[in-house]
């Protein structure tokens, strides 16, 4: 009885095709929308993640003043170097701590100029942000002792001051300073937050302080925990050897903050995963209207098929089986749309993701869901009108014009 129902429903769509179509375009629609927009969304948070561990792994950010609503960071002081030898010596579960003082500069080369960001630092840095070389060579102790002028630059500042000579063994001025190019950075490409991560250069903390910001501050420190080392206690081993060396008292609250890398990146991915499961409840939304579109098709085919159906109820038909021939034809048209919304929904994902960068992520859940919700819309949508002709009187039914 089923395989008769089905086929009498294909019938039935095939003798009124453009409006079987058009009856399902909202589920087409609803099912397309939904795997778009979940497919792009895990591409996306997928690629926010990648581009926040290039950061560096187990990565915490150690910086002075408090961030967030009413908590202003201008009035801590920074850090300096004893700072930094005492989380070096002093914490465990440590690999590597990067003092880091930043500027905006003008460097030239030549006839050649760019606006980039100088980064005072040490040959930690390399260690906490997993950055390799291309080409050259890292710091030497007596650079880092004595401040010299020498630096190491990414593949951007590379590429735009340097493009037709290489860059090792150069002179480049950075502001009012004349620094040897000792090495190119690996090129990493943008970051999770937007910013080309290529457009930088590095030279020693102590020439960068005493020749380009002009103090021995340190606003920030990377530091790296080893290997399986728990972050959270290098955290809270941080937070407690800083209260103790900035003499912060008991009750009184941190000026300074210790930042998770891997709590950021959660964070992140968490944001993203919501708005995608947002902007999916809301295209689902689109589901509702086809089901809608097709329960009103159904009882405008049930009034055009009056007569039919009382010939099939007068020559013996049962209710029930008119009942699911009707509901079998509606399923069939969900399920139609289901398919159609799949392919389109998979079509777009796969254009945008390819236009936006970002990994092209099926998660087949979705889309058996998605087309399973389909099914069922037909089964809700359609059984109304499927009753209502079980229920024609046959007399009625076969007087009616």
């Amino acid at each position: 009885m089923l395989l008769e129902a089905i086929r009498l429903a294909l019938q039935a769509i095939r003798r009124n095709a453009l409006r079987s179509f058009l009856t399902v375009l909202g589920i087409i629609i609803g099912v397309g929308a939904v795997i778009a927009m979940v497919t792009i969304g895990n591409g996306t948070t997928a690629k926010v993640t990648a581009d926040l561990s290039k950061l560096g792994s187990n990565l915490l950010f150690v910086s002075p003043g408090q961030f967030g609503p009413g908590r202003a960071s201008s009035d801590a002081k920074a850090f300096n170097a004893r700072d930094i030898e005492a989380m070096r010596t002093q914490l465990g579960g440590v690999r590597a701590v990067a003092p880091v003082a930043q500027k905006s500069v003008t460097a030239v080369f030549g006839t050649e100029s760019r606006t980039t960001v100088v980064t005072g630092t040490d040959n930690d840095y390399f260690v906490t942000q997993d950055w390799g070389l291309s080409a050259g060579r890292t710091f030497l102790d007596g650079e880092l002792r004595g401040g010299r002028a020498a630096c190491l630059i990414g593949q951007t500042v590379r590429d735009r001051l340097f493009a037709r000579v290489p860059a090792v063994g150069q002179n480049l001025r950075v502001g009012n300073v004349s620094c040897e190019v000792i090495g190119t950075l690996e090129s990493k490409g943008q970051s999770g937050f937007g910013t080309d991560m290529d457009d930088i250069i590095l030279m020693p903390l102590r020439a960068v302080q005493r020749r380009i910001v002009g103090n021995t501050d340190i606003p920030r420190v990377y530091v790296s925990a080893e290997d399986g080392a728990d972050t959270a206690k290098v955290q809270a081993d941080i937070e407690r050897l800083l209260r103790e060396r900035r003499s912060i008292t008991p009750g009184k609250e941190d000026d300074f903050s210790v930042r998770d890398m891997r709590q950021i990146v959660q964070a992140t991915a968490g944001a993203t995963m919501m708005l995608t499961g947002l902007l999916g409840a809301v295209a689902a939304v689109s589901l509702l209207v086809g089901g809608i579109g097709i329960m009103n098709i159904m009882l405008v085919s049930v009034t055009e098929r009056t007569r039919e159906i009382g010939i099939r109820l007068a020559i013996g038909a049962l209710e029930g089986q008119v009942l699911m021939q009707f509901l079998v034809e509606a399923v069939v048209l969900s399920l139609f749309g289901g398919l159609m919304g799949v392919l389109l929904g998979l079509g777009i994902a796969g254009a945008v993701t390819a236009g936006m960068g970002v990994p092209f992520l099926v998660d087949p859940k979705i889309i058996l869901i998605a087309f399973g919700f389909s099914g069922l819309v037909g089964i809700v949508f359609g059984y109304f009108p499927a009753r209502r002709a079980a229920r024609l009187n046959p007399i009625e039914a076969l007087r009616h014009e």
